[in-house]
């Protein structure tokens, strides 16, 4: 079944690591040599440079831009700048699949839209659904449940599911050369955040195996929970109610209520993600916007300004004057994915 033309629903609004150890900067190399250390899965260009020498700066307490550790905060989205995003979110992708395992317990999904579209694999008709259709299939199969439970439910389908294009579990589908950025980062004092349209209770159960960032550092779209005590034992349990869509406008919201600091490094992929790096920037002092750009057809995928998932429209048209990076995934990326 093509996940495709369903990639072009307003998806990301409702649902929206195998890290390798980093050699430390070594004064007595050159630059260049030294860059080629610390993120090896780069190539050699003006966009790796401008990274590790942001990096530099705000590291060296004697340069004019150095930042506090304290103050060393850099937020990333998820979907399409650190794992893949097509042919479909991957989180809609368990979300179908979860439908076809509920579909016993709902007979009357099979006559029920959206749930007839997924179960009859009409994509079309589940775009069709619209905002209201695809928020009821979310919320129907991310609720009703207990937040352990659903943190079981989601480590299952990790373990079992694979991409249905390579094939490779979903969380092999993650970049290196993110995985290397984050370990740099990390190295150097900063601390790492998650910040996604994304379900945060859907990224919080693995994200510290995959990306080195532990629960309490993922910002994300989140349903209601309520407390209750079932059968002795206090839990809280998802609720069939949207809380909070993380994307746009939301990010530096987010940001703000979780992290409670203004970040100094922001990287995305998307128009989803320019509000966030345009409120890093923003701020005082050394800050750097990162922009993942999806030019590779042949390792990954290309796509930009027509795509319905991870369109990057705005933040091409404005980011070189607001003196953001744009990383040219064909150009500047060796590897894509970890081994290949």
């Amino acid at each position: 079944m093509s996940h495709r033309t369903l990639a072009g629903s307003a998806v990301l609004a409702l649902v929206v690591s195998l890290a390798f150890a980093c050699a430390p900067h070594s004064t007595s190399q050159p630059p260049s040599q030294a860059a080629v250390d610390v993120l090896p899965s780069w190539n050699d260009t003006a966009v790796r440079s401008a990274i590790v020498d942001f990096v530099e700066r705000v590291t060296d307490p004697a340069s004019p831009d150095f930042v506090p550790g304290p103050e060393r905060i850099a937020v990333f989205d998820n979907d399409g700048t650190l794992w893949a995003e097509q042919p479909a979110y991957f989180q809609l992708l368990f979300a179908i699949d979860r439908v076809k395992s509920l579909a016993g317990e709902h007979p009357d999904w099979a006559t029920r839209q959206p749930f007839q579209a997924v179960l009859e694999g009409d994509m079309e008709a589940l775009a069709a659904a619209g905002h209201h259709g695809l928020l009821e299939l979310v919320m129907a199969t991310h609720a009703g449940m207990t937040t352990a439970e659903f943190e079981t439910v989601v480590g299952d389908w990790l373990a079992t599911a694979r991409h249905p294009t390579t094939g490779k579990p979903y969380t092999e589908m993650v970049y290196q050369p993110m995985l290397e950025l984050l370990d740099h980062l990390r190295d150097n004092g900063f601390k790492t955040f998650i910040v996604s349209g994304g379900g945060i209770e859907f990224m919080r159960p693995w994200t510290e195996q995959v990306y080195g960032i532990p629960p309490e550092q993922v910002v994300g779209s989140s349903i209601k929970t309520a407390y209750e005590v079932r059968n002795g034992v206090p839990v809280l349990v998802r609720q069939a109610e949207l809380d909070f869509i993380d994307d746009k406008e939301g990010k530096p919201v987010g940001i703000n209520a979780h992290i409670g600091r203004r970040p100094i490094a922001a990287v995305g992929n998307s128009d989803g993600d320019f509000q966030m790096l345009e409120w890093t920037t923003a701020g005082d002092g050394a800050r750097l916007g990162v922009l993942v750009h999806h030019t590779d057809a042949e390792r990954e995928w290309a796509y930009d300004r027509d795509s319905h998932i991870g369109r990057l429209d705005r933040g091409l048209d404005e980011a070189a004057d607001r003196g953001w990076v744009v990383v040219d995934m064909k150009t500047d990326w060796k590897a894509v994915f970890p081994g290949r």
